[in-house]
């Protein structure tokens, strides 16, 4: 039996047999958590078996979740009727006998508030890139930073006007910064205009990864995911243009008291506060830079997003996992 016909019967059992398992609890720091989340949730399994689940995103188009088993090169779909499919496979790389590394899929994913068009990072293909579902084919929309070829991009936002703002570690490199085929001297966090340009927003990131805006996109937020696990926040002027980056949040505390996971990727509700994955699980942060509280998944936590009808709940890929928590709160509905 394939691995992936063996995930596809295991949601299905889930979904149409057996209640789903539960798993991990919430961990209160702040009385103003109790405004965001009841602290008797539990997380709930929708799916499980999967190499590295990552990138989740919400099409309110369709009432559906998208995210990806990056080693597996797999876009995967689930809703709560008919659980879980295949998208999109290969979702990354396809073509040619030598890949640049291990990880071939995509990584993550965004819906273009200005026309609906999923974005993604292209782990593989060492790009982000515009799936166009009607003919199901890519059109690439950068892939080079003066001239040199990118890393494999990791995950991005996109304001309300178009700019979009992305991370550049080398995950999908073998050997990482080793890698011979890797044309950049640094990994960076990029900004790419609407009319194609793009700009250097910062390489002081050793592995910067996941990214996010405040609601009202005055603030970028970027995770490092490497041995400092520290969020940078960026003023972002009246242009999109990010700026003035500083130290948002620091959970090296956390790591020490030997909370498991690295800072990954982030979603932000209406009210400005993050929810961020790492040391722990998915830390949920005021927009001050105050720790209001830990969803515990269990399980190094790689994303997470807003869903449903009402963006009330929060979707999270964990390792093998795609689980899903019941919130007070809604994410930025486009």
């Amino acid at each position: 039996m394939s691995r992936l016909f063996s995930i596809l019967c295991i949601c299905s059992c889930l979904i149409y047999g057996q209640d789903r398992k539960m798993i991990g609890d919430v961990q209160r720091m702040h009385p103003a958590f109790d405004v965001l989340i009841d602290p008797s949730c539990k997380v709930e399994i929708l799916a499980e078996g999967f190499d590295w689940s990552e990138g989740p995103v919400w099409i309110k188009d369709g009432q559906y979740l998208l995210f990806n088993d990056i080693p597996q090169n797999t876009l995967f779909r689930w809703d709560e009727h008919q659980g879980l499919s295949i998208f999109l496979r290969p979702a990354g790389y396809a073509l040619g006998e030598n890949p640049p590394g291990n990880e071939l899929g995509s990584n993550g994913l965004y819906v273009n508030p200005l026309n609906g068009q999923l974005i993604m990072c292209d782990h593989g293909n060492r790009c982000i890139a515009m799936l166009n579902m009607g003919k199901w084919n890519k059109k690439v929309l950068v892939d080079r930073y003066e001239g040199k070829r990118l890393n494999s991009p990791n995950d991005l936002t996109i304001s309300s006007s178009g700019h979009i703002y992305f991370t550049d570690p080398p995950y999908g490199l073998k050997n990482l910064n080793n890698n011979p085929e890797k044309e950049l001297p640094f990994n960076g966090v990029y900004h790419a205009t609407p009319n194609g340009q793009v700009f250097l927003v910062t390489q002081e990131l050793p592995f910067p990864n996941g990214i996010g805006l405040s609601p009202d996109e005055k603030t970028l937020y970027v995770a490092n995911s490497g041995q400092e696990p520290i969020w940078l926040a960026f003023d972002v002027d009246e242009n999109g243009v990010p700026g003035n980056g500083r130290t948002f949040y620091d959970a090296s505390t956390l790591r020490d008291q030997g909370n498991r996971g690295g800072c990954d990727g982030l979603a932000v509700d209406h009210r400005g506060n993050l929810w961020a994955t790492g040391p722990g699980g998915v830390l949920v942060i005021s927009p001050e830079g105050a720790l209001l509280g830990i969803i515990k998944v269990g399980q190094a936590t790689s994303n997470c997003c807003f869903g449903g009808a009402n963006r009330d709940e929060l979707y999270i890929t964990a390792d093998m996992y795609l689980c899903r928590i019941k919130v007070k709160t809604h994410g930025i509905i486009q």
